[in-house]
């Protein structure tokens, strides 16, 4: 998606229903503003069914967000904006990468981006000295993103060239691939999606409309000077936007501002070439501004997630304005300037492959593929996508800490979701219809880790209204009861979430010891509500 973008931190209604090195971590611009920097010196749900043969989440008060917007501390007193409550409480969203890419549909899997993100890690990008920085060239000539196929073809002696070069010949470009993608993809039925991501129980979709190649998927009337019809005739970004808003989810798109290589062409192979990535000039500023504008006004978006940077021409503060007045409960991620420049509003930052160690009192979400990368690759292997296991504890994981976490799918050229990622997101979602109450809707409690007797990982959250901690068992406890060490707060109850049987519970030295249900379902993580005693 991003490519190199991962961040580090440092230490109309209610259902959206519309017609240098800088420290060990990378900071909150992510990795282009720091390698600039080097150069220049719906709401919370109580209890929620199994899914259905049609899942929805349509008629279900659960899912209409607080009308009241929450405080957002990103936001300066003079340019405040409350935060949309419904992003706040949505904590699960759906990303889609699908483009001509999907043809050749593939990568090297040698470099796994939650790694090279770590500081600790040997190939971590911004491994000193940096520039010139030789985590990042590594990951260049080695990137596991298969949505970076044209550029990573641009670079010689790459293994996606000599895959290329092998597959199609050296003198076929990657141009030719939209008429065998558009031809496939012919197969897409968006409704299918729909229903996948309604099961999962997302809250939200953000849709890839552009990327980094230029290839869009909406009929865009705003031309392309450099690369004429460059775009699908069929309209997938509205086709979309139906089948995810006939089930109640909320519809955002996604548009790579900061890398069009149908106007700046490839390859970006090191430190140097991230120093601008942007087109540069008024013609590429007024197309990214026309084609923003396009979208606003045929889909009205509730979330413009923008990639990389915007151009350093466009006139950000009318286009948000604009936005705004068009989707009064909008957002828009952080994902807009570059160094030097003042960065405009934004509703919530945006983090990639990464999760911060404590709360972070700011809304944030991070974004990752299932795997390694974000567009679909032939070439990863099963235990390359992970475990529903491992998704299920992110997701916990993520919104003890204030996050959402926007999960991200890669389609076959066709239109077929991978069957190792559909697995994934539908125990993601047989779990969020036992347990989803200790999620959605839901807000940092006073902290967000503990441990039991047993050693196993707690996450907290509690109920809007602050009367309940949910406490989150990141595995299944043995022997008739468990306890929850260093808990001092008193309970006047405590129950399984999704039961309204009361368990028995003892308070014992500043610890909490919580009796055992008689059979805890089958699954890789168990949520306790603890009503709370009145001061």
């Amino acid at each position: 998606m991003t490519g190199l973008q991962m961040h580090r931190f440092p230490g109309p209604d209610s259902l959206g229903r519309r017609p240098c090195h800088s420290g060990n971590r990378l900071g909150r611009y992510g990795l282009v503003a720091l390698l600039a920097i080097s150069l220049a010196a719906c709401g919370g749900e109580s209890t929620v069914s199994a899914p259905s043969s049609e899942p929805t989440l349509c008629g279900n008060e659960s899912v209409a967000a607080s009308q009241d917007p929450v405080a957002n501390p990103l936001r300066s007193d003079a340019t405040a904006r409350a935060l949309p409550a419904w992003y706040d409480d949505a904590k699960l969203g759906i990303m889609i990468h699908w483009g001509v890419w999907a043809v050749p549909a593939w990568a090297e899997t040698t470099l796994d981006p939650e790694r090279v993100a770590d500081p600790a890690d040997p190939l971590y990008l911004l491994a000193l000295p940096c520039p010139p920085c030789p985590g990042v060239d590594n990951f260049l000539r080695h990137n596991p993103y298969t949505e970076w196929y044209e550029n990573s073809l641009a670079i010689d002696g790459t293994a996606t060239q000599e895959f290329h070069q092998t597959k199609y010949g050296a003198d076929f470009p990657y141009t030719a691939f939209q008429p065998q993608f558009e031809e496939r993809a012919q197969k897409w039925n968006p409704a299918a999606w729909a229903r996948l991501f309604a099961e999962a129980r997302a809250r939200y979709v953000v849709f890839v409309t552009k990327h980094h190649d230029g290839y869009t998927l909406w009929p865009s009337a705003v031309e392309n000077s450099q690369r004429p019809g460059w775009f699908w005739q069929r309209d997938a970004v509205g086709e979309l936007a139906t089948a995810v808003r006939d089930r109640c989810l909320r519809m955002g798109v996604y548009y790579s501002g900061g890398i069009d290589w149908s106007f700046k062409p490839p390859p970006i192979e090191d430190v140097y070439d991230f120093a601008d990535t942007a087109p540069p000039g008024p013609e590429y500023a007024n197309y990214f501004e026309a084609q923003y504008r396009e979208l606003i006004a045929r889909y009205q978006p509730s979330i413009l997630w923008n990639d990389i940077t915007a151009p350093g021409e466009a006139d950000l503060a009318t286009l948000f304005q604009d936005f705004y007045t068009a989707v009064p409960d909008g957002v828009v991620n952080d994902r807009w300037s570059g160094v030097g420049a003042t960065p405009p509003p934004r509703d919530f930052r945006t983090v990639e492959y990464d999760v911060p160690d404590q709360i972070d009192p700011e809304k944030w979400e991070t974004v990752r593929g299932i795997g390694r990368t974000f567009g679909y690759n032939s070439n990863e292997r099963p235990e390359d996508y992970g475990t529903p296991e491992k998704y299920i504890h992110m997701l916990i994981d993520v919104v003890s800490k204030n996050g959402n976490l926007l999960l991200n799918v890669g389609p076959m050229a066709d239109g077929t979701i991978p069957e190792q990622q559909v697995t994934i997101l539908q125990a993601m979602g047989a779990w969020n219809s036992l347990y989803g109450e200790a999620i959605f809707g839901t807000r940092p409690w006073t902290r967000h880790a503990g441990t039991t007797d047993q050693g196993i990982p707690v996450r907290f959250t509690q109920r809007r209204d602050g009367a309940v901690a949910y406490a989150t068992l990141l595995g299944t406890p043995s022997g008739p009861t468990f306890t929850l060490q260093d808990f001092p707060e008193l309970p006047a109850s405590v129950r399984l979430v999704g039961s309204d049987k009361p368990l028995a519970w003892e308070a014992v030295e500043g610890d909490l010891r919580i009796a055992v249900p008689a059979a805890l379902p089958a699954q890789p993580a168990h949520a306790f509500a603890i009503e709370l005693a009145a001061p």
